[in-house]
């Protein structure tokens, strides 16, 4: 395969390119998900391999044996795989990769977002404790901004509108309101269970106890 044809798997804007792929370690064991240019370019350079989930059992294949068998699976069952395109040839998207010689990838933190905030409270208000849609809820800074209190995972929860007006300028216990639980910053992205129940990822479960439910995104 030629540096050309290895480019065009990630330049061509496909549906394929939105899927992830769960990484393994030497031992199978679930380390991260990725995304899939990231898991091409482990599987060319020959740092991983796919592992294929086929009637009941797992199979290992190399860059190239993926390749070719993406062909066959291109002709006979094509609604079963998220496809990549190329200017020569179509490639299956692997689900699960194997990492062959790393054990671990290098961790990178928890973004801190609106998105992975509410995924770490439950979309739960962290002052009344019931559960709100996102549109129902805002971050609160539990030490406010104007007295010093910083844009950090441990001063920043979910609250609802109530709440949050209840409590304004004031800390908890100016506003005589008591936090849940405290806030602490993840050790493992809170909202990769999105991705989880998706048909797609089937082959994922055999990897995924319920302590890999939380196990990293990048």
């Amino acid at each position: 395969m030629s540096e050309e044809e290895a480019h065009s798997l990630t330049d061509m804007p496909v549906s394929g390119m939105g899927c992830s792929v769960l990484v393994l370690n030497k031992n199978y064991m679930a380390l991260r998900i990725i995304d899939v240019k990231r898991a091409f370019s482990l599987l060319f350079r020959e740092l991983a391999e796919v592992i294929s989930y086929e009637q009941g059992q797992y199979y290992n294949y190399n860059f190239e044996s993926w390749r070719q068998i993406s062909e066959l699976r291109r002709n006979f069952e094509p609604q079963a795989h998220d496809w990549i395109t190329t200017v020569n040839f179509y490639i299956a998207v692997p689900r699960i990769v194997r990492l062959l010689f790393y054990d671990r990838l290098p961790r990178t933190q928890v973004k801190l977002n609106r998105r992975n905030i509410y995924a770490r409270d439950g979309n739960h208000c962290q002052y009344c404790g019931k559960k709100y849609p996102s549109n129902e809820l805002s971050l609160d800074h539990v030490i406010p901004r104007s007295l010093g209190g910083p844009t950090t995972w441990e001063n920043m929860v979910c609250a609802c509108t109530k709440c949050n007006a209840k409590k304004g300028g004031k800390t908890p216990a100016q506003a005589h309101m008591t936090l849940i639980r405290e806030p602490v910053r993840p050790k493992r992205n809170p909202a990769i269970h999105v991705h989880l129940p998706q048909e797609r990822y089937a082959s994922w479960r055999q990897f995924l106890s319920n302590a890999y439910w939380s196990v990293e995104l990048t």
